[in-house]
Order: C-alpha cells, then structure tokens, then sequence
C-alpha cells in the first residue's frame, strides 16, 4: 500500500504533508523551498510507495482561480511529467492558512513559533490532506 502526499505549494515554499500506509492519519512532513520540491519528492518517492499526490488548489471566494494558480497549475505539471505513474488530485485550499493558524492557537503554540510561515505551511498541506482523505470516506 501507498502513501499520500499533499503539497501546499506557494511561490517561496512547499508544505508536505503524508499519509501513513493504512492511509488513515495525515501527518505534516516537511516544508521545501518551492525550487526544490520536485527534487525533494523523488527523494522521498525513492525510500517510499506514493499513490497519489494531492495538491492544494486557490481558489477565490467566487469560486474562481486564485492569483496563486498561475505558479500552482505549472508546478502540477512538472509534477506530473516526473511522476507519470502517480495520480495528482487538486483540493480546495481556501482558509487553510486561516485554519493553520487557530491549530496553533488552539496547541498553545506561543505567538513567535506561530509567525514560522514553514510550520504554518506544513499544517496548512496536513489540512489539505486530512481533507483528500475525508472526501475518500476514509477517515
């Protein structure tokens, strides 16, 4: 059985995220600089099984892209250039970030570990995740 991997792709930086093999739990994983996140996925694709990919996808509240797509869209297909075989899925992302952040009010997390924009971002790719699992009914 294969993992899941969730990318909260942005234009400095990429939040992953990854199942367990069970695909049961999300867990945050890293955060890459966006330059190096294909790299730092056949990395990772190297020790472990991937079934799939699961990209966050902006949206505005209108339902239309998000400014941010215009780096996203191009991102998903290098992604699928290099993993041919490995299915990608968009997730809406609107108010991950949002989220994020009241997980870590909600943690305790003091006020400084919560303006790390790395931590926010791999929390906000565990969001996206935990959201692809829950539309799969696997929870």
């Amino acid at each position: 059985m294969g993992r899941v991997v969730a990318i909260d792709f942005g234009q400095k930086r990429a939040g992953i995220a990854v199942t367990d093999p069970l695909k049961i739990i999300a867990n945050g994983l890293d955060t890459v600089p966006a330059a190096k996140c294909i790299e730092f996925l056949k990395a990772y694709c190297e020790k472990e099984q991937v079934e799939a990919f699961v990209v966050g996808y902006a949206k505005q509240m209108d339902n239309t892209d998000s400014d941010s797509m215009r780096y996203i869209k191009p991102f998903v297909g290098r992604l699928q250039n290099q993993f041919p075989n490995i299915p990608v899925h968009y997730v809406d992302e609107r108010f991950t970030s949002v989220m994020a952040q009241r997980a870590m009010i909600d943690g305790g997390l003091k006020k400084k570990k919560r303006q790390d924009k790395a931590l926010v971002d791999t929390i906000s790719a565990t969001i996206i995740l935990q959201s692809y699992l829950q539309q799969q009914n696997r929870f």
